[in-house]
């Protein structure tokens, strides 16, 4: 492509005005909220009494106000391609990180950063918890994953869209003619949930998710428009076609590239490269009405000319009404202010910073301020439901299921198989499932992650188009039990039972196949650990031990973050005990759950695992920096409450919901926090064939 010389870098057209003074301090608390000022110029020479004096010289220009923000650009230059560069809404550089990927990017809802590549093979990358990753870090197969290989179908990935609440990716295949669609934990050489072909060379796709929408930029000048796209199973033609038109319905538009549907608008916004070997003929293009337009479409906002440095614009991301661009022939970012207003024509943007071969732009993605399941603090949070694993003694009809139960434990509303022989099951903030198995004959365990299971698989079973899987020699899992998944941190914590090497193994969510831990946790006198509950406030793991006493380890992340691999022993040991003395044997602890906001622990006592009356409840307040022998505040236990082996709890930040597998039923236990205890009945209870797990599904989870 032909190279621009840019001479108006780093400049606004705006009027010059005389800037306001502020101190040091001021300056840095509204730098990125107001912009910055210019600098003054001269003063001119004083006049002779009586005259003028003369003008000074004018002042530099300073940055535009821009609202603060942070952009992820990928570039794909000879030198940089593969790299992507975090910036702020100024396009100063904040970090770098090498992806290995060099075309379109977005953020699915947990943070983590997915990136098409055509740089060698067509695949698609997701890198985890990007935000959290150190400057220049690199793609690594323990924290990330990749979809890759023949049967992807993948040729020329180019731009991409995150169906959020359906947990899909899609993918505009410049190379293939298709957009290809996949389930976000899906990893490796996998064949696509679904291919649609398009009638010229995709370039980039945007999804309305309220509408099940999507909007495809095709290269021939055309946007193709699909209604119901995932409701109508990938429909496999267009509705509609829009062709960016004049007044006069002659079509204006080329070789579309960057596309943008506002919602709340109902505004579509263009970017058009036109030949790609010219630096001086890009354009934008806004359209009205998007959601109804159809055919030739005359455009409300058309900007073209020399002075706009629109050559080839190869992507585009809106910011509340400021479009910015990555402009590639001419080597800039360009921000044009207030895209729906104006009049059409040859305008100069409002900023203009020099880059390097940008290739693709998009907001930092935002992560769920909600708290992560296991750590429910909110009193009488609505649920969608509540999820029970199965895992009886002999393989059956339910072994591998993952059942959605009424909160009210009366009815079954959707199941969901990994097809393994499961053990623990948790969800992130995603509402994708992480599932624990094991395997008696080969003695490798694993874990089973699954998208969306939470809201829409019912029916389902496991399958690699939306699927995967970590597991294998390196990952060190033979038996692993219990669970916990830290969304905002990228952290699975996997409580590996083995005699040989009991740990808690903590790995990334992105992570598959056989992938090594991160670090793991390891215990005095060899405990061996059934449950693990992380609790994201303080930074502390809460281990369930089989020796029933409760493993405490502190600053897990920042030791972590830090570059440990291993934390050999646990900051405190916490007893359970009734009046000064610890519980008599058997003992045997393997329900977890911390509240970080009352401080008070909730176990699980099975006692002997071959009497079925012996379970136990306990209640201990006050555990947050708690050692040693620690009584416990309240026991439910005895006939009536059917406790043999609680083997799981989850506690809702009002109601405990209990997996008693000896005697199959789900129980929930209302107020836990406030219970005297005693052996009274379970406030409600389902009947379930060998419940191993219980987790809850906050409903908004689906929102």
């Amino acid at each position: 492509m032909k190279k621009a010389n840019l001479t108006h870098l780093n400049t606004q057209n705006s009027s010059l005005k005389r800037p306001l003074c502020f101190s040091a301090l001021a300056l840095g608390i509204v730098l990125g909220i107001s912009g910055c000022s210019g600098d003054d110029g001269e003063n001119g020479l004083a006049g002779t009494p009586g005259a003028d004096g003369q003008d000074g010289s004018d002042g530099t220009n300073g940055n535009p106000g821009f609202s603060a923000a942070t952009f992820i650009l990928a570039n794909n230059g000879e030198q940089n391609t593969g790299t992507i560069d975090l910036i702020n809404q100024n396009a100063a550089k904040l970090k770098t990180f090498n992806t290995t990927a060099n075309e379109g990017v977005a953020f699915d809802s947990l943070g983590n950063l997915i990136q098409a590549s055509d740089s060698e093979n067509g695949s698609v990358k997701t890198i985890c918890q990007l935000a959290n990753r150190d400057d220049g870090a690199s793609f690594s197969n323990n924290q990330d994953r990749e979809i890759s290989g023949p049967a992807t179908t993948l040729v020329n990935p180019k731009g991409i869209a995150i169906a959020k609440n359906s947990g899909l990716i899609f993918i505009a295949d410049f190379g293939a003619m298709q957009i290809t669609t996949f389930g976000s934990a899906a990893a490796g050489d996998v064949a696509p949930l679904a291919a649609t072909l398009t009638e010229a060379a995709p370039w980039d796709v945007d999804y309305d998710h309220t509408n099940d929408r999507l909007y495809v930029a095709l290269t021939n000048g055309d946007v193709a428009i699909y209604d119901n796209f995932v409701s109508g199973e990938f429909t496999a033609m267009p509705n509609r076609t829009i062709t960016p038109s004049d007044d006069n319905g002659v079509q204006i538009s080329v070789n579309i590239h960057g596309i943008i549907y506002d919602s709340n608008t109902d505004k579509l916004i263009l970017s058009d490269v036109g030949s790609a070997s010219d630096a001086t003929d890009g354009a934008i293009f806004v359209i009205n009405n998007a959601s109804t337009a159809q055919g030739n479409t005359s455009v409300a906002r058309s900007i073209s000319g020399p002075a706009t440095m629109l050559g080839n614009p190869v992507d585009i991301v809106l910011e509340g009404s400021d479009l910015r661009v990555a402009e590639k022939s001419n080597d800039a970012i360009l921000v044009f202010s207030n895209i729906f207003a104006g009049e059409s024509g040859d305008i100069a943007p409002d900023l203009t910073t020099a880059t390097i071969k940008p290739e693709s732009i998009t907001k930092l993605g935002i992560q769920n301020e909600m708290a992560d399941i296991s750590d429910s603090d909110t009193a009488n949070m609505a649920l969608l439901g509540v999820a029970v694993s199965s895992n009886p003694g002999t393989a059956g009809e339910t072994t591998g299921q993952i059942s959605r139960l009424s909160s009210q434990l009366n009815t079954e509303i959707g199941n969901y198989n990994a097809s393994q022989t499961i053990e623990s099951v948790t969800f992130d903030k995603a509402g994708n499932s992480y599932t624990t198995f094991d395997n008696s004959t080969t003695s490798i365990g694993g874990i089973v992650i699954s998208n969306k299971v939470a809201i829409n698989r019912d029916g389902q079973t496991y399958n690699t188009n939306q699927d995967s899987i970590i597991t294998g020699l390196n990952t060190g899992l033979i038996s692993p039990k219990g669970l916990d998944v830290a969304s905002d941190s990228g952290m699975i914590l996997v409580a590996e039972n083995n005699a040989d090497t009991p740990s808690i193994s903590i790995f990334s969510t992105c992570t598959t196949g056989d992938a090594s831990p991160l670090m793991t946790l390891t215990f005095a006198n060899d405990a061996r650990p059934w449950d693990v509950d992380y609790d994201a406030n303080t930074d502390r793991a809460f281990v369930a031990l089989t020796n029933g006493t409760v493993a405490v380890f502190d600053e897990v992340k920042s030791k972590l973050m830090a570059g440990s691999t291993n934390i050999a022993v646990e900051d405190r040991l916490i007893t359970p005990a009734n009046s000064g003395t610890a519980v008599a044997g058997p003992t045997n602890i393997h329900g977890i759950d911390y509240d970080s906001l009352s401080g008070a622990l909730i176990l699980s006592d099975v006692g002997s695992a071959a009497v079925a009356d012996d379970g136990k409840i306990y209640v201990l307040n006050n555990t947050a920096n708690a050692s040693g022998l620690v009584n416990i505040s309240a026991t439910i236990s005895g006939p009536n409450t059917l406790l043999g082996n609680p083997v799981d709890i989850m506690y809702s930040g009002t109601d405990l919901y209990v997996a008693e597998k000896s005697n199959n039923v789900v129980m929930r236990f209302n107020n836990i926090l406030s219970t005297t205890g005693g052996d009274i009945s379970a406030d409600a209870s389902m009947a379930f064939n060998a419940p191993e797990s219980v987790a809850i599904l906050p409903a908004w989870l689906n929102q």
